[in-house]
């Protein structure tokens, strides 16, 4: 399959529209404000479509899967470290989901021969408060809008971001530890990272099973090679 199809090419302008969304959040002023909420919503309404394209129809590429979570992330720092030059989010909490997101982003690949670290239920709350967090930041001041408003629906972003984590880590060790087994008896998986491509996938331990057990031969099957062996030890 080529990489050029809808999928890919929303990734493609969720990266574009970041640099589109810093220099309107710098420039300040209400407009510029309305106009970097709106380059992040529609960028990150590009993250939610592409996934679902790509799920719906077949359209799962290798460019893909490694440029998909990489727009993700680019979009999130970006947002998060400009607000702090801003002034307007504490460094230590960009600092903490940064580290989060790019440390989950490695272990996907690091472990990605073994299989998928599919999405969690916490990973899909995690990028939706991510999501709703920066956009509260980002409005104007002129709206008026609650400090501890933005700064509750940011903290439980944090805190569900360090507990989906933790879990990746645990299910990276897990996964690990487990036996491959063919390709074929393999779950299929379609991914889409913390929310991602590398996706989705309803076991929450990833595509690998364990190595089934092998069965003992029946009576019959022990009946007809008998006589081969004692011919064997015979002539031995």
């Amino acid at each position: 399959m080529g990489i050029v199809n809808v999928a890919n090419v929303l990734t493609v302008v969720r990266i574009l529209l970041v640099p589109v969304f810093v220099f309107c959040l710098v420039q300040g002023g209400t407009g510029w404000r309305l106009g970097a909420l709106a380059a992040f919503g529609g960028a990150s309404f590009t993250d939610f479509l592409d996934g679902q394209l790509a799920r719906k129809r077949g359209l799962v590429t290798d460019f893909g899967k490694i440029a998909d979570p990489i727009a993700d992330k680019a979009l999130t720092g970006a947002a998060l470290i400009t607000l702090s030059v801003l002034g307007e989010l504490p460094w230590w909490v960009t600092g903490l989901i940064l580290a989060r997101e790019l440390g989950i982003t490695a272990l996907r690949f690091a472990v990605i021969r073994r299989g998928v670290i599919a999405a969690s239920q916490g990973g899909k709350l995690k990028t939706l408060l991510q999501i709703v967090a920066i956009c509260l930041y980002v409005l104007p001041a002129s709206l008026h809008l609650p400090a501890l408003v933005k700064e509750v629906v940011m903290g439980a972003a944090l805190v569900v971001t360090l507990v989906t984590g933790a879990d990746y880590v645990v299910r990276a060790v897990r996964m690990s530890k487990t036996p491959r087994v063919k390709q074929d008896d393999a779950k299929t998986v379609v991914s889409r990272g913390d929310a991602v491509s590398p996706g989705d996938t309803p076991d929450p331990d990833g595509p690998y099973l364990p190595m089934p057990a092998r069965a003992a031969p029946d009576r019959k099957t022990r009946d007809r090679i008998r006589p081969a062996l004692r011919r064997l030890k015979l002539r031995g």
